[in-house]
């Protein structure tokens, strides 16, 4: 039994991970707008209302598939400071866990922990690209929830309670999510006026305003008086990347996600390889025998995650040799069926990525299809909001290592490496699911897991999606506590540390493209995800009604 349900629709599918995100983007939809339209009228819209996870100052992913058969990445994740560099922040320690952080968390918290953002040019490029509609246009609803208020929901309100202390920090932030001092209670009509003026501007004025404009200005000179040192020129000189998509082959099923510098689809199709010398359905779902498998070919991607992936523009990835068949075979013979691995090469840890970002999922009926990973990665950011703009500044400064002289290291430019797997499955070269969800370096591994429901399992989409997942980079097993004890306590007696806990990842937001033509969307229980289609549509030609047609004439 599924916590949610799934939503059908003929014209068009929305899944969110808050229902007004998702109303926007089906408003687009009603607007006759496409399905970009309707993703990037959905995010604008989740700056309001999921304002912890995502902004118009951060990073992200954007995979698209297209009616006319194009596929694409746009990568418009952000980039280290023109002015930063490896030894701007100083390790605490030189060991785990506390590795990647640095004095006074200073690449976590503040200023000097903000990149220089994509998203506002990445939603903006979208759009004018690829959409019907524009830029002011997909920004109203945005507008409308910023406003005239919308609802605090129980899940924003425990975000501002544990982050609390560090708002606290920054007047312009405690002012909305910590009125009089205490967080906002659930129900509470939450506003933000200076917000959106900032997203008036933008829709009357267009992305330049942020990157080289007014609004950019302020910015930097917020930047110059606080202790920042992203400037003007840094956003001026912001470029997106268009890339192409990294695909592999599983069980028939055409595998398509985005390229490095995100490890997310590289991975995700190198353990779909490893995994597809085994029969997992036939170990059955929920099994010792089926989590142990899972679990050991999740440490090779890490190992070998770890070991290859970076900024392209900066480390050289073998990208052919990961995806090779010899090297799925070569890292499935080191698997024990009894016992716990361990496989190198590899180091203690990676760069953990944030689960506090935000997934959707966008079809139409035309054949375009849209799947999106965005963030400012920790929840809320870096805490900081631009005084008068109401404009929550991101941290993925925080992703780079502290320590100078690794491949994760801070360089202008740089863009971090993250988890981030927005997933395109084609059966026969049409699309079959898109789906993809938050959680930092648990992302890729629960598309893969996913997909090993749907595929492997033939789940149906909505359960596929809220199933338990694990996850281990290669020390602790973690496994949700819907896994009876008897499957964790049996992990364990092979050699695995396991871990309970209450949620592996984010809320996964899916789409299924059904053999008679309807869209699927289902969203799982780990987030506030909510699936809106749109069907129906316009009148039949002709059909209008006619009072004075049918009148008899008098006798």
């Amino acid at each position: 039994m599924t916590e949610k349900r799934p939503a059908t629709a003929s014209r068009g599918m929305v899944v969110t991970n808050h229902p007004l995100g998702s109303a926007a983007g089906a408003e687009m939809l009603a607007a006759g707008g496409n399905a970009v339209d309707a993703a990037i009228g959905a995010l604008f819209a989740l700056t309001v209302v999921e304002p912890m996870m995502v902004g118009i100052f951060g990073a992200g992913m954007t995979h698209l598939r297209l009616a006319d058969g194009r596929h694409l990445v746009i990568d418009n994740y952000t980039t280290a400071p023109a002015a930063s560099r490896p030894d701007m922040f100083r390790p605490v320690s030189d060991t785990w866990p506390d590795y990647l952080r640095a004095e006074g968390d200073v690449n976590i918290v503040g200023l000097l922990s903000t990149g220089v953002p994509g998203t506002l040019k990445g939603w903006s490029e979208a759009i004018t690209r690829f959409g019907r509609l524009d830029l002011e246009t997909v920004i109203q609803p945005a507008i409308r929830h910023a406003e005239r208020g919308f609802r605090a929901t129980p899940y924003l309100v425990e975000a501002v309670k544990e982050t609390a202390p560090e708002l606290a920090r920054f007047p312009e932030t405690a002012r909305t999510f910590l009125p009089g001092g205490a967080p906002i209670k659930a129900g509470d009509l939450i506003t933000m006026a200076e917000y959106a003026a900032t997203l008036r501007l933008i829709a009357a004025k267009g992305p330049g305003v942020l990157y080289g404009g007014d609004l950019g200005a302020t910015v930097a000179d917020y930047m110059r008086r606080a202790g920042g040192i992203i400037t003007l020129d840094d956003l001026a000189r912001y470029e997106t990347i268009e890339r192409a998509p990294v695909r592999g082959r599983y069980r028939g099923f055409e595998i398509a996600g985005p390229p490095p510098p995100t490890a997310g689809g590289l991975h995700l199709i190198e353990m779909l390889n490893i995994l597809e010398g085994f029969d997992p359905r036939g170990l059955g779902f929920g099994t010792a025998d089926y989590y142990h498998l899972i679990a050991e070919v999740l440490k090779i991607g890490f190992a070998d995650r770890n070991a290859c992936t970076g900024d392209p523009a900066f480390v050289d990835i073998p990208v052919e040799r990961l995806l090779s068949r010899e090297h799925a075979a070569a890292r499935r013979a080191q698997i024990h069926p009894d016992r716990a691995g361990s496989y190198g090469p590899s180091v203690a840890g990676v760069p953990a990525g944030s689960a506090h970002t935000t997934h959707l999922t966008t079809a139409d009926a035309e054949g375009n299809v849209v799947a999106m990973t965005q963030t400012i990665n920790s929840l809320f950011g870096s805490k900081a909001t631009v005084p008068g703009t109401g404009m929550l500044l991101n941290n993925t400064m925080a992703l780079f290592d502290p320590h100078p002289g690794t491949p994760a290291s801070v360089a202008p430019g740089k863009r971090v490496t993250s988890g981030m797997a927005p997933t395109i499955v084609l059966r026969d070269g049409k699309p079959a699911w898109a789906l993809g969800l938050p959680g930092g370096v648990r992302i890729f591994t629960s598309v893969f897991q996913a997909l090993v429901n749907l595929i492997d399992h033939r789940m149906p989409l909505q359960e596929a999606v809220e199933a338990p997942r694990i996850w281990s980079q290669g020390q602790e097993l973690e496994m949700e506590r819907d896994i009876p004890a008897t499957v964790r306590d049996a992990l364990a007696a092979r050699g695995h540390q396991v871990v309970a806990v209450g949620g592996v990842a984010g809320g996964m937001n899916a789409v299924a493209f059904n053999p008679d033509g309807t869209l699927e969307g289902a969203a799982c229980w780990r987030a506030d995800g909510t699936p809106i289609g749109v069907s129906g549509g316009l009148a039949r030609p002709g059909s209008r009604f006619r009072p004075e047609v049918t009148r008899r004439a008098p006798a």
